[in-house]
């Protein structure tokens, strides 16, 4: 990955992205302390369950409506890259604008689509969704600052040229299907009415408890690939800080409720054959 410090073009948007090297030293801090901020969110989900779904605790909050929290927690960063990339000039630029439809691709989905195939009337903890709310902003501010205004204004150029692109998209989009596919398993364990847990099966299940959150790792790991940059990349690792605590939490969840039923499948937790 290339470094951030580089001649560019100089930006219109916020002072934030300005080319002065101040800027960039910013943005550099900025990634740092993000990743810094991860490696406590990894060691504090060792020790305190992300209380949401089937893991949802009180102590995180009133409860609020799942489809509701899903919509606030998810939507700013969909809504704030669509500005950071309409106020660029690079807007139309080929390989930013991938990069932009691809992480969009997932967000349309988050925000908008999966909230509205949620089934039943499942609540989340207040706490959880101003939590993630407020991470997907500053997210939105390294994914799009980057893109779209920090990367050197050739860092793009002939990018379909390379391997990038096509390595870390193809990832992106198996990991989407992957975290869509396993979302249908999920909402369709249950029949209306029914307040049973069950075992999901089938799909990337076969492999991981977690088999949503692999395919979201997998998404965003392609995504750094793609963008080849350490914004993507502080953003994987969050994925992984944020998702495999949870994914161990969920393992040990289903062994305590169903026993040698789920231990005997000998699945991983979310990463297939390793973790």
């Amino acid at each position: 990955m290339r470094s951030l410090t580089g001649p560019k073009k100089k930006r219109n948007f916020t002072a934030f992205y300005r080319a002065e090297p101040r800027m960039e030293h910013a943005f550099n801090i900025f990634l740092i302390i993000m990743a810094i901020l991860a490696l406590f969110v990894f060691i504090a989900l060792h020790f305190f369950e992300a209380g949401y779904g089937y893991l949802f605790d009180r102590r995180y909050g009133p409860p609020v409506p799942n489809r509701i929290g899903w919509v606030v927690m998810e939507s700013p960063v969909f809504i704030l890259m669509c500005v950071l990339w309409a106020a660029s000039d690079r807007m139309l630029q080929a390989a930013p604008l991938t990069l932009f439809l691809l992480f969009q691709a997932h967000y349309l989905q988050r925000a908008f689509i999966f909230p509205l195939l949620i089934r039943g009337n499942s609540k989340m903890p207040l706490g959880i969704v101003l939590m993630g709310t407020l991470f997907n902003t500053l997210n939105a501010l390294m994914q799009g600052g980057w893109i779209f205004y920090v990367s050197p204004a050739d860092y793009y150029d002939g990018w379909f040229a390379k391997p990038y692109i096509y390595i870390g998209g193809a990832l992106f989009l198996a990991g989407m299907v992957i975290n869509l596919h396993s979302d249908y398993i999920i909402r369709h364990l249950r029949k209306p009415g029914d307040t049973r847990h069950y075992i999901p099966r089938g799909g990337m299940f076969r492999y991981v408890s977690s088999a949503n959150y692999f395919g979201e790792l997998l998404e965003w790991v392609g995504f750094a690939i793609a963008s080849w940059s350490w914004a993507g990349a502080v953003f994987a690792w969050w994925t992984f800080a944020n998702l495999a605590p949870r994914a161990a939490s969920l393992r040990r969840r289903y062994e305590r409720e169903f026993g040698e039923e789920f231990t005997r499948l000998k699945r991983k937790r979310i990463i297939p054959f390793i973790y």
